[in-house]
């Protein structure tokens, strides 16, 4: 047993170091990419919105799409070193972690997430569609929902799984609430990560972070492929914050924001963790918290709670610093995420 863990360790930071080196020899090479090409982000021009709209038109111009460095180095790793298990078996068996009962799901997902954010991007970087480009809101709510119906039918229908884990309290089934549940973990999940990216390093720096506490739960599960992949995807994460700490190389764009929110939507679900997500997922809780907030009070209050929605804008209205703001909120997730990982730990392992 205790060798198997250590070959489990040896073998999730050799994929995560793979992933990282070849995630910061291809980030330079899509930046010229991006540059050559003119993938240049256009900042919405929204009245609603005055504040964002003038503090943040210095941005517009900068490449946009950096997200791609993290989906497309881990779909590259998992299908090559499948690819490879094949042909060759040994090292490669070991390493391969793409795997039915664990990874498929999850990789699928993330691919027709990503693709939907290229075409939303691609979208903002023409100016087609509402408020200078986009897809239309309920649109991406709607491609969403089709992922996120897939997940929990597979979960539903095939896995026969309906239970969700109450800390402290156990498990409850929730019979057929869990496909309007599952459904609504996953847009929740995608949207608020999408609101979070918004300042040089902030969205890349929070999903980091929160990679670690699933890491150690996929791990403690004994479920090794998902905890492989994850390190996988924690490396390209890595490289594309080198390039997205203030200021900013390039902006991760929403292929790469939704396909992180979508990812972290089917680990609270795989993990049975949804109720510790606004732990783990601290500042995209609070973030897309303030848009609900806001939103319902100039509709029914008809005035402002905050200056600028998502939060941190109203934090850059106030005058703060954008690194300022970025390193606040990092230090925020960071205890976040600390506390839910001690909830479960707690309440799950009995430690």
């Amino acid at each position: 047993m205790q060798e198997q863990i250590i070959s489990q360790v040896v073998r999730i930071f050799t994929l995560g170091g793979i992933s990282t080196v070849l995630s910061f020899i291809f980030a330079p090479l899509l930046l010229k990419f991006l540059i050559k090409n003119k993938v240049y982000k256009r900042i919405r021009l929204d009245k609603n919105a005055p504040i964002y709209t003038t503090m943040h038109q210095k941005k517009s111009g900068t490449p946009t799409m950096g997200g791609i460095i993290f989906w497309l180095i881990t779909f590259f790793i998992a299908f090559s070193i499948l690819i490879l298990s094949f042909v060759f078996h040994g090292v490669w068996d070991f390493l391969n972690f793409v795997t039915r009962e664990q990874t498929i799901l999850i990789l699928g997902s993330m691919m027709l997430a990503a693709l939907i954010g290229v075409v939303d991007d691609i979208f903002l970087i023409y100016r087609i569609g509402p408020k200078g480009g986009g897809l239309p809101a309920m649109t991406r709510i709607i491609l969403h929902t089709f992922i996120a119906s897939i997940g929990a039918w597979w979960f539903y229908v095939k896995l026969e799984w309906d239970v969700l884990y109450v800390p402290f309290v156990g498990t409850v089934h929730l019979g057929w609430w869990y496909i309007p549940f599952f459904i609504f973990i996953i847009i929740a999940t995608a949207f608020s990560m999408n609101e979070t990216d918004g300042l040089d390093g902030l969205a890349g720096g929070v999903s980091f972070m929160a990679l670690l506490p699933y890491i150690i739960i996929a791990f403690l599960l004994g479920r090794f492929d998902l905890a492989a992949l994850l390190a996988v995807v924690m490396g390209g994460v890595l490289a594309f914050l080198w390039h997205n700490i203030h200021p900013a190389k390039f902006f991760m764009g929403d292929t790469g924001s939704m396909t992180l929110g979508v990812l972290f939507g089917f680990l609270a679900m795989y993990t049975n963790t949804a109720l510790l997500l606004p732990f783990f997922l601290f500042i995209p809780f609070i973030e897309a918290s303030s848009v609900i907030i806001q939103t319902f009070s100039k509709k029914f209050l008809k005035r402002k709670i905050f200056p600028s929605t998502p939060i941190h804008h109203s934090f850059e209205a106030k005058g703060w610093p954008e690194t300022k703001v970025t390193m606040s909120f990092w230090l925020i997730q960071g205890m976040g995420m600390i506390f839910g990982l001690l909830i479960y730990l707690l309440s799950v392992l009995k430690v």
